[in-house]
């Protein structure tokens, strides 16, 4: 292996399949975080050209599917199914493994951990790339994602036609004076939808628990995340735990321990503006330790067995709290089940905070 100024340069000769699955994740990030820029960049453009017409006939498009992300989404078939998401997967390569069936008579609510930097396992819900839907036919997965995802033009086409909603609860439970007959795209809140089979796959931790995705650390944001647990009593979702190990492995961030001033800028910040301002690296298309694509380590994903929930309007707090202590119990005994398996140290304990 060539090295340069302590760059380990990646060898010109590499199997074609490996050049496949770089681009899967290329595409996959080109979407996520140069899009945003290329897109307001091109109607801007459009503005600037005299293409006016085409930028308000977008708008009213816009208007009419405003709605969308918190009325099911449309999943695509063609786009769920595209090879760039095998590529995608076989990067790291990225597996589930389902330890139950998910009855299709039943909807879910997914809680996914770790959060890691970016989240990277959750994608086994947002594509057919690990065969997750071919296993679940009958399941219709939706990952939900931040409100604001869904402000930015023809990108929010490309998560709806994923899956992907927004974590609103408007989104998750059904509004009941809202959703009539006559309403036009269909009503489809996810959990509170008549039709069953429906799957809501909420990453839990959110961007504080980012801040402590380091390599070979399990850090879990939970004890006062009790809000998904009070939605699924609503609906009477069925609680699924699920574990992504090696997803903590997949970047090198910062050292911000708790107390430390990086640590409190960053806790500064996202209570100022709701994001996490993570300082990590990866590895990049040429080179092994300097970019932002992520390391090549092994994810699998866990997905636990359904835990019943019988639907309460209004929930006290004491239900809540057992639901809660319920939750975390299987969670807890789902990671000592796997963790050996998965390259978890016998003595590595989850750490719940």
């Amino acid at each position: 292996m060539t090295t340069v100024l302590g760059i380990e340069l990646a060898p010109m000769k590499l199997p074609w399949e490996r050049r496949l699955q770089t681009l899967g994740v290329l595409y996959h990030f080109w979407c996520s975080f140069v899009t945003p820029v290329l897109i307001l960049a091109f109607f801007g453009w459009l503005l600037y050209a005299g293409y006016l017409l085409v930028v308000l006939a977008y708008g009213v498009w816009l208007w009419w599917d405003w709605d969308s992300p918190r009325k099911g989404a449309y999943p695509s078939r063609y786009f769920l199914n595209m090879r760039i998401h095998k590529w995608f997967t076989g990067y790291f390569p990225l597996s589930i493994h389902p330890t139950a069936e998910l009855p299709a008579d039943q909807n879910y609510l997914i809680g996914f951990h770790p959060h890691g930097i970016i989240s990277i396992s959750a994608y086994n819900f947002m594509s057919n790339g690990t065969g997750l839907m071919d296993r679940f036919p009958n399941i219709t997965f939706h990952l939900c994602t931040l409100v604001g995802q869904f402000y930015l033009p023809l990108r929010r086409e490309w998560f709806m036609m994923h899956g992907i909603i927004n974590c609103s609860k408007e989104s998750l439970k059904v509004v009941r004076v809202q959703c009539t007959p006559l309403t036009f795209p269909p009503c489809r809140y996810v959990l509170g939808d008549r039709r069953k089979g429906q799957a809501a796959v909420l990453v839990v931790g959110g961007a504080e628990e980012a801040l402590d995705a380091h390599p070979g650390k399990h850090v879990l944001t939970l004890n006062k995340r009790k809000g998904f647990i009070k939605l699924a009593l609503e609906t009477g979702a069925h609680l699924v735990p699920c574990y992504g190990f090696g997803e903590n492995d997949l970047y090198l961030q910062a050292a911000n321990e708790q107390g430390s001033l990086v640590r409190k800028i960053q806790t500064w910040v996202k209570k100022l503006w709701g994001v996490s301002p993570v300082m990590f690296h990866g590895r990049g298309v040429f080179n092994y330790n300097l970019g932002l694509l992520p390391f090549r380590k092994q994810l699998n994903t866990v997905l636990g067995a359904p835990i019943p929930v019988v639907q309460t309007e209004t929930p006290t707090q004491e239900q809540i709290d057992d639901l809660h202590s319920l939750y975390v119990q299987r969670l807890v005994e789902l990671f000592e089940e796997h963790k050996t398996k998965y390259g978890v140290p016998e003595d590595k304990r989850l750490e719940i905070h």
